[in-house]
């Protein structure tokens, strides 16, 4: 990781943990859209999935996988599904925020959620 992209994201970590800080309730999940045999969901899982949950970000926003192959989940209603993989939709309050389409790797996906995650109402 740059030093450009290591200060992008303490910004980005900084501004979230204010979040946190003044009270914001646990309102938001990051929802997964996956499917078997998807090779950057693969790749996700082997540089971000261990790591996501000990995360600012991951507090804010806790992962929830969901496949795109099962049936929709009934909560998920507002939410459009999508059918590319992985697939990556702040919700909040059951209101899509944003979504990221596509993994190109941990330093995209880290500046691109934070992005997301500033959409979050305080």
């Amino acid at each position: 990781m740059n030093i450009l992209s290591r200060c992008t994201r303490n910004m980005i970590a900084a501004s979230l943990i204010c979040l946190l800080d003044f009270g914001m309730t646990q309102a938001a999940e990051l929802v997964m859209l996956e499917q078997d045999g998807c090779a950057w969901c693969l790749r996700w899982d082997e540089e971000i999935s261990g790591i996501y949950p000990k995360t600012t970000e991951g507090k804010l926003a806790p992962l929830r996988r969901v496949d795109i192959d099962e049936p929709w989940p009934l909560d998920l209603a507002g939410i459009n599904p999508d059918q590319y993989t992985p697939t990556f939709v702040l919700v909040h309050e059951g209101v899509e925020l944003g979504r990221l389409r596509g993994y190109a790797g941990d330093e995209f996906f880290w500046v691109l959620l934070g992005e997301m995650l500033e959409k979050i109402p305080r």
